[in-house]
C-alpha cells in the first residue's frame, strides 16, 4: 500500500500538465473501448484479491493501456473501483429491463430488484467489497463517480416502481432506500449480518414507497 501510494504520487506529478478524461465528457469510439478494457481489467482483479489487489500499475498492464493515461481516466484505485460499480449497476439494469420484478405493489417490486442485485454482488464478494469500501473511503474529489452510482440506483429503483415522475416524498424515500441498501451491504460484507436479515431490512423499508405514494386526492 506504502508503495502504490509512492507510485500514484509520482505518477500524478509526472502527468500534472495532463487533462483528466471527465466522466461527463462525451468519449470517441477509441477512449470509450479503452476505458471498458480499463474497467474489465479493474473488476478481474478484484473478483480475485479485493480491494488490495487492485493496483494501478496492474490495471495499467491487464488493460494495455500507459500507467500515465490510466490516470487521466481515474485519478486514483478509487475512482476507478466506484466507476466500476456504476458500469456494474449498468449491467444489472439491462438484465432487469430484460426481465423486470413481478411484484404487485411499488414496495414488493423494489424489494425483489434490491434483493437480485445484492445476490449478483454475492455471487463476487471479493469485487463487491472492494467497491463498498471504495464508496466509504471516497472524498469530494470522488464525487463525480460517486453521483453517478447513486444516479444509477435511483433509475433502478424508479424503474421497479414503475415511475417516470416520482413525487418529492417518493424521491425522498428512494435515498432513505439507496441508504439501507448500501448499509445492508456493509454489514454484509463485514459478516455483521446474514443473507435472512439483509432481505428483511430491505424489505422493511421499501414498504416506504407504499405509504408515500399518491392519494386519489392528490391526483385529482
Amino acid at each position: 500500500m506504502p508503495a502504490e501510494a509512492s507510485r500514484d504520487k509520482a505518477t500524478k506529478a509526472a502527468g500534472a500538465g495532463t487533462t483528466r478524461t471527465s466522466p461527463a465528457s462525451p468519449l470517441t469510439e477509441r477512449q470509450e473501448a479503452r476505458r471498458r478494457r480499463i474497467l474489465h481489467a479493474c473488476a478481474q482483479l478484484a473478483c480475485r484479491g479485493g480491494f488490495d489487489a487492485v493496483q494501478m500499475r496492474e490495471v495499467a498492464e491487464s488493460s494495455q493501456v500507459a500507467l500515465g493515461t490510466l490516470y487521466r481516466y481515474f485519478p486514483s484505485k478509487i475512482h476507478l473501483l466506484v466507476a466500476t460499480m456504476q458500469d456494474q449497476l449498468e449491467h444489472l439494469h439491462a438484465t432487469l429491463r430484460k426481465k423486470p420484478p413481478a411484484g404487485e405493489t411499488a414496495a414488493e417490486r423494489v424489494a425483489e430488484t434490491l434483493m437480485r442485485a445484492f445476490r449478483a454482488l454475492q455471487r463476487e464478494p471479493q469485487l463487491a467489497d472492494a467497491m463498498v469500501r471504495a464508496l466509504t473511503f471516497a472524498d469530494r474529489s470522488v464525487s463525480p463517480e460517486v453521483d453517478q452510482v447513486s444516479r444509477q440506483t435511483t433509475k433502478i429503483i424508479l424503474d421497479a416502481m414503475e415511475l417516470t415522475h416520482p413525487t418529492p416524498d417518493q424521491l425522498s424515500a428512494v435515498r432513505v432506500i439507496e441508504h439501507t441498501w448500501h448499509s445492508a451491504l456493509i454489514t454484509w460484507l463485514s459478516g455483521r449480518a446474514s443473507i435472512a436479515q439483509v432481505k428483511v431490512d430491505i424489505e422493511t423499508v421499501c414498504r416506504l414507497m407504499d405509504l408515500t405514494a399518491p392519494t386519489s386526492s392528490e391526483h385529482s
